[in-house]
This record gives C-alpha cells, sequence and structure tokens, in this order.
C-alpha cells in the first residue's frame, strides 16, 4: 500500500503535539464482529487539535505508545531556557528539536545547540534521539544543531567517529551515492558505557515508560554535556567548499526524489541570494535538508532522515575530494 502523502507541518509549542493518544482494540470497537486476524489487533487513536479522532495504525499487542507528553517532562525536567521547533504530519510522527542557547559560529552564521527527537504513531517513525532507536546497539549519540535561516534542525551524521582522518577513511571506502548511513563502530568516539542506553526490553513485551522516561531524562542530560563534535568540522568544509554550476548539477544525481532535488535547487537560490554569498555545498546540503522536511511526499520522517544522512556523507566525500 502506497503511504499516504504528506507535508510536514511546523510547530513551535508542545500543545500542537501533545494531544491525548490511546490504544483501542479492535474488540472493543466492533463488539458484534468475529475477529480472526490476532497480529494487529490495537488501534492507535489521537485527538489532535482542531481535528476528530483520528487512527493513525493498527499495531500488534506488544506496541507500546510513547507519547509526546513524556519527552516534555522530560526536557522541562532538565532545561529552563529552550525553544522548539518541530515537523510534524497528519499522520502521525514527528521530528522536535529542542533549541538551546549555546551558539556555534559556521562562516558567517551562527547555529545554535540542539536534540532532536523523534517520535511516531502510525509506526513509521520509531522514537530516537539523536537518530537513535531503542534497538540501537551501543555507541555514543551524535549531536545536532538548529540553523534559524530556513529552520534546519541539522543531524550530527559524522559524530560517531573520534577523529576526522576515521571519517574521511571511511568515506574512501564508499562511493558517492552508495552510502547506506553504517559507520564503522572501530571509528566510534568515546566509550559506549560513557553514556545511558535507550533500551527495548527483550520478547514482546510492552515498554516500561517510567523506566523509559527516566533513561530519556539521563540521555538528555548526559548529550549536552559533551563537547561539539565532528560534524561541526564537516560543517566548515562545506563552507569554504564553493560549488560550480556543474557540481550544482548533482542536485539532480542525489538518491532523493526528482520533486525534492528541483524545491532543493528553489531554495539553493533563495538563500544565495537572502545571504549574499556564492553557491557552497553548505548551502547546497541546507538546500536538501530543506526540501526533505517542508514538502508534501509520500516518505515518512524517519525516510527523510535516512536520506538525509546519505546526502551529507555523498557530499562529504565531495567536499574532501
Amino acid at each position: 500500500m502506497t503511504y499516504l502523502s504528506a507535508m510536514p507541518q511546523t510547530a513551535t509549542s508542545w500543545e500542537e503535539i501533545c494531544y491525548p493518544v490511546d490504544s483501542v482494540l479492535l474488540a472493543d470497537m466492533l463488539p458484534e464482529y468475529d475477529i480472526i486476524a490476532t497480529d494487529r489487533q490495537q488501534l492507535i487513536v489521537g485527538t489532535p487539535p482542531g481535528h476528530r479522532k483520528t487512527i493513525f495504525g493498527i499495531q500488534s499487542s506488544g506496541y507500546t505508545i510513547i507519547p509526546n507528553e513524556m519527552i516534555r517532562q522530560a526536557v522541562d525536567s532538565l532545561f529552563s531556557q529552550y525553544e522548539l521547533q518541530i515537523k510534524h504530519t497528519v499522520t502521525g510522527e514527528f521530528s522536535i528539536s529542542i533549541v538551546l542557547p549555546e551558539e556555534l559560529p559556521i562562516g558567517g552564521e551562527h547555529l545554535r545547540r540542539s536534540i532532536i527527537v523523534t517520535n511516531g504513531y502510525n509506526g513509521k517513525t520509531p522514537f530516537s534521539i539523536q537518530g537513535r532507536t531503542l534497538a540501537a546497539d551501543n555507541g555514543l549519540p551524535g549531536g545536532s544543531m538548529y540553523r534559524a535561516v530556513c529552520q534546519n534542525g541539522l543531524m550530527g551524521w559524522a559524530d560517531s567517529f573520534a577523529e576526522l582522518g576515521h571519517y574521511r577513511e571511511w568515506l574512501r571506502g564508499h562511493l558517492p551515492g552508495a552510502f547506506k548511513g553504517q559507520q564503522k563502530k572501530s571509528g566510534s568516539s568515546g566509550s559506549p558505557e560513557a553514556l545511558p542506553q535507550l533500551r527495548r526490553p527483550k520478547g514482546n513485551r510492552k515498554i516500561d515508560l517510567d523506566a523509559l522516561q527516566q533513561q530519556l531524562t539521563d540521555l538528555l542530560s548526559s548529550v549536552t554535556q559533551q563537547n561539539l563534535t565532528l560534524t561541526a568540522m564537516v560543517y566548515e568544509y562545506f563552507q569554504k567548499k564553493s560549488i560550480t554550476r556543474k557540481e550544482e548539477n548533482m542536485l539532480g544525481s542525489l538518491p532523493i526524489p526528482v520533486q525534492l532535488a528541483r524545491q532543493a535547487r528553489e531554495r539553493l537560490r533563495i538563500e544565495q541570494n537572502l545571504l549574499g554569498v556564492t553557491p557552497s555545498y553548505w548551502l547546497m546540503y541546507n538546500a536538501v535538508n530543506y526540501a526533505l522536511f517542508n514538502a508534501r511526499s509520500s516518505l515518512t520522517l524517519n525516510d527523510r532522515y535516512k536520506l538525509d544522512e546519505k546526502v551529507f556523507h555523498q557530499f562529504a566525500a565531495l567536499a574532501f575530494n
């Protein structure tokens, strides 16, 4: 079945995404029916502001709803000063950027440190923090940054490497366009035991939300104590690497849908004129990121992040060439 096409909407307050959500058994909704199917009998139902009750998905009995309110409570327990930049869809997917006051100069711009948490009620976008899911292997979570010019939330895709040389060596082992987002664990910075880990219970048991909230709080606290990481260095290279008209044409060969490549090209022109600068890998990457997270598409938010990671590595390979 083709996934419903949706355009991510922007929100700046918890109230827009912390609406009631619950599970309803099919047997309770359809008491006059004998339900033969046993694998998926749990309806995930929410009531977004200004909408009727919405069925976001049908899940198995082992599926646990992780409400956005739980994320809100964890964030509020740690931070007194932050801003929210949220991308969400009518299909029940959320990318929540918690934007912190700390700034980082990149070229002539100032980015702000952020934490990106994703969540979903339709089973398409998993709960994650800085791109790490409950099922992720041990490793150091990456960072993320917020760029106000286009309201981009930028994930730290290179942060699992200890040194820039390790990352460049890994890039040389891949052909542009063939990146699968699998960094070498041997290049990971820090010890996996240095930070608390998000854990999913073994088997098909439901997640203990109280325990998960404590894990989330601990991990958010640990992530904010890290120094700014390797991705910031890559951004500096992107800034310094100008592109020619010929190189700009590579937008059409990126592993993204054609219509998104067209929108990225338009965004590149807008930012070039807005900032009064020549085109660079920095502007081109941000143009792709903008298109991925603002355009209508049948891609889930999770799919958009996977493509963003592939594009980042492809641009890095070319910028360092």
